[in-house]
């Protein structure tokens, strides 16, 4: 696979040189105040990102995409955080594409490539060979059917997602029917591949899918459809182990409606067969980096519910809460954003977690976060 990527990849530019280019991207300083539970002592850190995002179309059938970040954090969280850098700077993939630039105690500069792929359209297929963003989840927050790219709703930031190292194939049966064969490799040349089926009935789109690590067989299935105008989506995955380990069974359901007026509800229930339902003791919920689709939650039961509303055509309202029914604790998210003009948004937000000490929620105190973004 190794060899597919650098000779396709790194190559394909030489070969049409009459071509579209497409570039796009942002700069945004993004920062963050963490009012720790155990300490009345607040940290304060500060983040100033750049995206870039190419795409080159030699033909009406082909295109080759990069997608890289540059990231410069510094601060007390940077200097605080155990092991930080390597966080940071932590990649999956196949391909190690992120890069420590410069550091010290409390700062690091870096940069992670997290598109890399050739992508190819004609008659009924797609091919893409590289780092790209696989996206099998259908519910918002929690997408046990998302086995290559789960990440955490927390991590509202990085809007792109990660990407993975793999090779998709994808037929289209007709305009609502489609088979796909994915395989990834990840860091430690451990294999993935999928076999997704998707098809539509009665007005529901619905998926199926067909899996293996190298811990578990994989099956699973959803749906997304409407009732009564009001959208309605579920997925649910199971994970059979190949270790004579505990079998994983986890689903997700959602309701979403928008109102005449632009109120946006929405809320989803998850549920995790290998969840507990006493304190789940959660303090890597924030800096988990082992986040999947088999580990979406520690609890066994959880509660999303949101709202958005446009307050004026500028300015957007959004409120969401996350609720572990059984130990009590929750995670309270208010944020509003104001359109500075088409390009430059300015964001207020706040993560604010409740509950006792050694809840899923309960240690991890008030975050606080300002983000301005100019999009280009």
């Amino acid at each position: 696979m190794k060899k597919i990527f650098f000779i396709i990849l790194l190559t394909t530019s030489h070969l049409f040189p009459q071509s579209k280019f497409v570039f796009d991207g942002y700069l945004e300083n993004f920062q963050t105040v963490w009012a720790p539970k155990q300490t009345s002592e607040w940290i304060f850190s500060n983040s100033i990102g750049n995206r870039l995002n190419f795409h080159y179309y030699p033909t009406t059938e082909f295109m080759f995409s990069l997608g890289l970040r540059n990231i410069f954090d510094f601060g007390q969280f940077v200097f605080l955080v155990p092991g930080y850098d390597k966080i940071a700077t932590n990649d999956n993939g196949y391909l190690n594409l992120s890069k420590k630039i410069a550091s010290n105690k409390s700062a690091i500069l870096y940069s992670n490539i997290d598109r890399l792929n050739f992508f190819y359209s004609a008659n009924n297929w797609e091919i893409q060979i590289g780092r790209q963003r696989i996206n099998l989840g259908i519910n918002y927050v929690w997408t046990p059917n998302d086995i290559f790219n789960s990440s955490s709703f927390l991590n509202f930031d990085y809007i792109e997602k990660p990407g993975s190292d793999a090779i998709r194939i994808q037929y289209y049966l007709d305009f609502a029917s489609s088979i796909q064969i994915i395989a990834k490799e990840d860091k430690y040349k451990n294999l993935t591949m999928a076999g997704v089926y998707k098809f539509n009935i009665i007005d529901y789109d619905f998926q199926s899918l067909a899996s293996f690590t190298k811990d578990d067989f994989i099956f699973g299935g959803g749906w997304a459809g409407n009732i009564s105008g009001a959208g309605f989506t579920g997925e649910a995955t199971y994970f059979k182990s190949r270790k004579n380990l505990e079998n994983v069974f986890v689903s997700s359901i959602g309701a979403n409606c928008t109102f005449s007026n632009s109120l946006f509800l929405s809320g989803e229930f998850l549920f995790n067969s290998n969840g507990i339902t006493d304190k789940a003791k959660s303090l890597n919920n924030i800096f988990n980096i082992d986040y999947s689709a088999k580990n979406l939650s520690p609890s066994k039961f959880s509660i999303f519910i949101s709202t958005q509303y446009p307050i004026t055509s500028l300015i957007n309202l959004s409120i969401a809460s996350i609720i572990n029914p059984t130990d009590g604790s929750y995670f309270f998210n208010p944020s509003i954003e104001f359109s500075l003009n088409d390009d430059i948004y300015f964001l207020i937000s706040g993560q604010i977690f409740f509950g006792d000490n050694l809840t899923e929620w309960g240690d991890f105190g008030q975050f606080y976060y300002m983000r301005l973004k100019f999009n280009f």
